[in-house]
């Protein structure tokens, strides 16, 4: 391909898989979450290789210098030769916090617990 070639930015953006559709792509760019070369742009902006494409999404933002222009969906590991990821390394995942376990006999009576209260106490059963 030629260096001087050009492709939309939502195109670009969804054929080396950094939004899942184009039309996600294209959203990106309308909301303003994406810029290129430090500035936002509309989806059918022409990018360029050598231009750095900034994109938030989910709390995180991916910086991108533009390698080589595709405008069809590739494999990842084609996808993956058409930038350079300059992107801080995600934050770490938290852990999933476990339920607090109740040891028996603590807080609230079961409804088992209930009854052979009531049992004990002579209370008649409902």
């Amino acid at each position: 391909m030629a260096d001087d070639q050009t492709g939309r930015v939502d195109s670009w953006i969804w054929s080396v898989r950094l939004a899942k559709t184009r039309s996600a792509a294209s959203s990106a760019c309308k909301a303003g979450h994406v810029r290129v070369n430090g500035v936002r742009v509309k989806p059918a902006h022409a990018v360029r290789a050598g231009d750095e494409v900034r994109l938030r999404q989910e709390g995180r933002e991916r910086i991108v210098e533009v390698a080589r222009i595709i405008t069809k969906r590739a494999s990842a590991s084609v996808a993956a030769e058409c930038y350079v990821d300059h992107s801080p390394p995600p934050p770490p995942r938290e852990e999933k916090v476990a339920a607090p376990v109740r040891d028996r006999g603590a807080g609230r009576p079961t409804k088992r617990d209930r009854r052979s209260i009531e049992r004990l106490l002579g209370r008649p059963s409902r």
